[in-house]
């Protein structure tokens, strides 16, 4: 896969996609990156990559020109390419759509900045994406957030098939805990089941801890979650046990 990041500040990637699971995926030739320049796509002498707004208000307008100019470039190169804008008025980015964007063979992500982008850009794109109901100072950061769920879902990105399956929001539920050494740690144990060696036992446990989880910190998840006929009844269970304790 190649992902190309478009910024008027491309020195922000150079750090974060030189390390960790970013830095091994280009190293297995699992993903390549390239940051372009939104400047380098102006044509006026000064460069120039955003104006004021029609109408009057606060702040400053990303110009369509040099957007539109790095889009079909990218497209000329490959018509493949999906086109994402990170825009607060994007769709929710969550791990279904991770998963979606991993498909791809190349993804060029528009980084907006100022008060965002001219709206015509929208004309040229695939689609909005958005990390959040918050407000960021620019879409790099966003970027960087999609660029690190997608890239570490490419097979053999990190290691054996399967490494993926289990993590939070794969299968629609927060994932179980996780313990390690020390088996006692400031009079806290490991719980037991975990030394037993009975992977059936601890399979189940797991299963039963992500549903406990996801119940107690992120309920509106369990409407979408596949859920056995098992998990369905322990968490009617659960919910009893709940009452009762209220």
């Amino acid at each position: 896969m190649q992902i190309d990041l478009l910024t008027l500040f491309p020195e922000f990637f150079v750090s974060p996609l030189r390390q960790s699971m970013l830095r091994r995926a280009q190293m297995l030739g699992k993903v390549s990156f390239r940051v372009l320049n939104l400047r380098d796509f102006a044509t006026d002498r000064h460069r120039v990559t955003d104006d004021r707004p029609y109408g009057g208000g606060p702040g400053m307008v990303l110009k369509p020109e040099p957007v539109v100019a790095a889009i079909r470039r990218v497209r000329q190169e490959d018509p493949r390419v999906r086109v994402i804008l990170l825009s607060p008025a994007g769709a929710l980015f969550d791990q279904k759509r991770a998963r979606d964007l991993a498909q791809y063979p190349r993804l060029l992500l528009v980084c907006g900045h100022y008060e965002g982008v001219d709206e015509r850009v929208r004309h040229f794109v695939d689609e909005d994406l958005s990390i959040g109901d918050y407000v960021l100072t620019g879409g790099e950061v966003a970027a960087l957030v999609v660029v690190d769920a997608v890239t570490r879902l490419i097979p053999g990105v990190l290691g054996g098939e399967g490494a993926t399956e289990e993590e939070s929001f794969q299968t629609g539920l927060l994932e179980y805990p996780h313990y390690t050494r020390p088996r006692v740690f400031e009079g806290l144990a490991v719980p037991e089941i975990l030394l037993s060696g009975d992977h059936a036992r601890v399979a189940r446990w797991r299963r039963e801890e992500a549903l406990k989880r996801t119940a107690r910190l992120r309920p509106d998840l369990l409407v979408r979650a596949r859920l056995s006929p098992a998990d369905q009844e322990f968490l009617a269970e659960l919910t009893q046990e709940i009452g009762k304790d209220r």
